[in-house]
């Protein structure tokens, strides 16, 4: 059991672990469709690295930030509503990303893992990677944290205090990218919305201060976590969607205790 579920785990807890911090920045900004955008894509990016042979996280991050630039640049243009934008966008990439998989004659490709994610079957080498992943987020995030702010509380006068606004949004939404290419091998390109919305939303009802957000967040991702490994354990449940479930119970439980003021 311990042998099984070891990789999983850690795995889990890399992924959420990062979730919490940029699961704030989602609420924040009110991106949770843009990362549902960005997770369809990941699918896409999924297959392209299948029918090429190249490294799939590195395609999964390329194909994500081609999606958000393109997002930003067409919202820019005021065109089209962006919510009417972002459901075109996030419905033709998961289509032709699932299209592009089924067509895959030479290389078995196991569709749910990608959209539900398959956590038991991640080996040492994924867990290796997904903490090195996490590390490199936590330190830009660390790093840029001031700016990140900036830019979520109001972009003009982080503009008017010398912040580079365009490269530092490009910036998050690269952070973005990178963890969706790992949690498509968790939680699935249709559940990593969840993971990063619901902690933060359960957070932000706990914390007084971005930073308590952010850490509670990944308290309760964590947490998350391990509740959901031991019901898929102990029932029979598919792991990812029981993550999610059990994120959802917790969220449920803040909305017991008042909101602090």
């Amino acid at each position: 059991m311990i042998e099984l579920l070891a990789p999983a785990l850690l795995a889990g807890l890399a992924v959420a672990l990062v979730a919490g911090p940029m699961g704030a920045f989602v609420v924040w900004r009110r991106m949770a469709f843009f990362g549902d955008t960005l997770a369809h894509g990941a699918l896409l990016g999924a297959a392209l690295a299948l029918a090429l042979d190249v490294n799939l996280y590195l395609a999964v991050v390329v194909i994500c930030l081609a999606i958000a630039a393109a997002l930003v640049g067409l919202q820019q243009q005021r065109q089209i509503a962006g919510d009417t934008l972002l459901g075109i966008v996030a419905h033709t990439t998961l289509a032709l990303g699932v299209i592009a998989l089924s067509l895959q004659k030479t290389v078995q490709v196991d569709l749910m893992a990608y959209l539900f994610g398959d956590l038991l079957a991640v080996n040492w080498r994924d867990v290796a990677a997904l903490w090195g992943g996490a590390a490199v987020i936590l330190a830009l995030l660390a790093w840029q944290w001031r700016a990140l702010l900036s830019i979520t509380v109001n972009e003009e006068l982080a503009r008017v205090e010398g912040i580079a606004v365009t490269r530092t949004r490009m910036l998050l939404m690269l952070l973005l990218a990178l963890l969706i290419a790992g949690a498509i091998r968790t939680v699935g390109v249709l559940l990593i919305t969840s993971l990063l919305v619901i902690p933060a939303a359960g957070a932000r009802r706990l914390s007084r201060t971005p930073e308590q957000m952010a850490l509670i967040a990944s308290a309760i991702g964590l947490l998350a976590v391990n509740l959901g490994l031991t019901l898929s354990w102990y029932a029979d449940t598919p792991v990812g969607p029981s993550i999610v479930v059990a994120a959802a119970a917790l969220f449920v439980a803040t909305l017991l205790r008042s909101p602090r003021s």
